[in-house]
């Protein structure tokens, strides 16, 4: 009987990538499996920028067989755990079941996007934690100039140049900012269309946008997307979505076919249904550790783990706390154990090419110093050598976002082999 310790960790974003590849560099008398949906792990603070370009999607992408040389990857989702028994049931997409046997399991399940119960947005609007989003966004985008470029009608045009972006966090402002500046490149190749014609609204429902930033940099933030032409409506609710138009809830009718939502996030729902004690949010509640019950650890998004740096409360879901909460995670596995503490060093947010804020264990910063810091960091976070270099090698060659062509196709893959069949039955 082999004496390996097993251990399986669920969630191959980046907390669960980092606790598995800190396992394996620490200890050869382990095996580690790693559980995720799907085969790559998403680079998510880069989106906005493979939204416009400026970062191709397969730069953001990690695979984890690639990324763990020497553990199992197991293209599943967990459906069941058993505690007592110590064994966990991933099930892969064609409904075999995986039962995993195991010593110690960490939950690195991260979150998904919030959903209000608002008519339409399901159907209608487009989220943003993706790849595959961000990329079709930005198609969509690009498609939405070449559709009022050849329109005759006023009605069309101002709904396929009208795009609204829900959720002034990080993910809606950085998205927002990102995608204005790539139309205002690409408008120049079409004849009779200028930015002025198009129209960006950016719906927050708290009081003010980028609630994670001091409000001195948020007020800046505000004002400088304002100076671009930007609506910021704030203290506003969506009441409803449809496909050519955005009610808001102050009654507002905005006539537009391009919704974004990035409304927040809330701890995977499957968490709940695991049988381990859960706070309000749905998180998992861990000790200081971040231990669960004996056997079972959580980290990241997925985790209420208590702030001891702040003094009470418990730590915010950011990347910051992710990383090091699973380095933690795998240094109290091969028994060094303490308690995780961490004080946060500050944040980034985009604004676009050369536009930014930023604030450096206190220190405000904004514009294009503020800028840099952003692509410096994120630069230098992605968990892939090659990647790294690629991502930072185009940012230094200036690279300014891809062609002003939208590719059709990528939204629909199955139309042109269907039209050619359409057309040859019709001849």
């Amino acid at each position: 009987m082999s004496s390996r310790k097993r251990i399986v960790v669920v969630g191959g974003g980046y907390a669960g990538l980092t606790a598995a590849r800190r396992l394996l560099k620490r200890g050869r008398d382990l095996d580690v499996t790693l559980v995720n949906p799907s085969g790559y792990m998403t680079y998510q603070p880069l989106l906005p920028e493979v939204a416009a370009g400026t970062v191709q999607p397969g730069h953001v992408v990690v695979p984890l067989r690639s990324a763990l040389p020497g553990a199992r990857v197991l293209t599943a989702a967990l459906t069941a755990l058993d505690t007592d028994a110590r064994v966990a049931t991933a099930t892969a997409a064609d409904g075999t079941e995986h039962p995993l046997e195991y010593d110690e399991l960490v939950l690195a399940l991260g979150a998904v996007t919030r959903v209000f119960p608002v008519p339409g947005l399901v159907e209608h609007a487009i989220g943003f934690r993706t790849v595959e989003e961000a990329l079709h966004l930005g198609n969509r985008v690009l498609a939405r100039l070449e559709l009022a470029a050849s329109s005759a009608s006023p009605e069309v045009r101002r709904r396929a140049l009208t795009f609204v972006v829900v959720g002034g966090g990080y993910a809606g402002v950085e998205a927002l900012a990102e995608l204005q500046d790539m139309v205002s490149r690409a408008v120049r190749r079409f004849p009779g269309l200028t930015i002025e014609d198009t129209r960006w609204v950016l719906v927050e429902a708290a009081p003010r946008i980028l609630g994670q930033l001091p409000e001195r940099l948020a007020t800046y933030a505000t004002a400088h997307l304002i100076g671009r032409g930007v609506e910021v409506k704030t203290a506003t609710t969506v009441a409803a979505v449809g496909p050519d138009l955005v009610t808001l809830g102050t009654g507002e009718v905005i006539p537009s076919d391009t919704v974004v939502w990035t409304a927040g996030v809330v701890a995977n729902p499957l968490l709940r249904r695991l049988g381990l004690p859960c706070d309000p949010a749905g998180r998992v509640v861990t000790d200081a550790s971040l231990r669960v019950v004996p056997g079972v650890w959580a980290l990241g998004d997925c985790a209420a783990v208590p702030d001891l740096a702040a003094g009470g409360g418990v730590c915010p879901p950011t990347a910051q706390h992710a990383v090091r909460q699973a380095v933690r995670v795998a240094d109290n596995i091969r028994g060094r154990l303490r308690d995780y503490r961490h004080r946060d060093v500050g944040a980034v947010a985009s604004l676009g090419l050369r536009k930014g804020v930023a604030e450096l264990y206190g220190v405000p910063l904004r514009g294009v110093l503020a800028w840099w810091v952003h692509r410096l960091y994120h630069g230098s976070r992605l968990p892939c050598p090659r990647r790294r270099l690629l991502v930072n090698l185009a940012w230094l060659l200036g690279s300014r976002g891809r062609d002003p062509v939208a590719l059709h196709a990528l939204e629909s893959p199955r139309t042109p082999l269907q039209e050619a069949h359409a057309a040859q039955r019709a001849s």
